[in-house]
């Protein structure tokens, strides 16, 4: 009996943290919540970690929209090292919900590109 609780303990416990690693949350997305139009332009800077044993070489960076900029404070990234991606949206003309994407291009040859998404619900004073 001892051992039959036992395994159930000890497989509950296993079962939860794989949940909690399921649950854990997207590092290269940004919801910056409501914001309002008139307060202008929203940052937020994200980290791109070099997980490879070579250097990663940083080619650009560009976004989905005019109304998305960004700019990397490193153009190669050494191993095991990060990079700040730094982003700014400006939600001037937008209303309700929108979804703009970064891309960052590298010399990478399993994941050339690297795509980061902002999110916002912009409430336009304006309208």
């Amino acid at each position: 009996m001892r051992k039959v609780l036992l395994f159930t303990v000890c497989f509950l416990f296993i079962l939860s943290v794989g949940l909690a690693q399921l649950a854990e949350p997207d590092t290269n997305t940004w919801d910056f919540g409501k914001i309002r139009a008139s307060e202008g332009i929203v940052k937020h800077t994200f980290l791109l970690k070099n997980d490879s044993i070579d250097d990663l070489n940083i080619n650009g960076t560009h976004a989905s929209c005019g109304c998305t900029v960004s700019e990397i404070d490193k153009k190669v990234i050494l191993p095991k090292e990060t990079a700040n991606l730094a982003v700014k949206f400006d939600p001037k003309g937008y209303s309700g919900q929108i979804t703009q994407y970064v891309y960052v291009d590298t010399d990478s040859k399993t994941m050339p590109i690297y795509k980061f998404i902002i999110k916002a619900d912009v409430i336009n004073d304006s309208v």
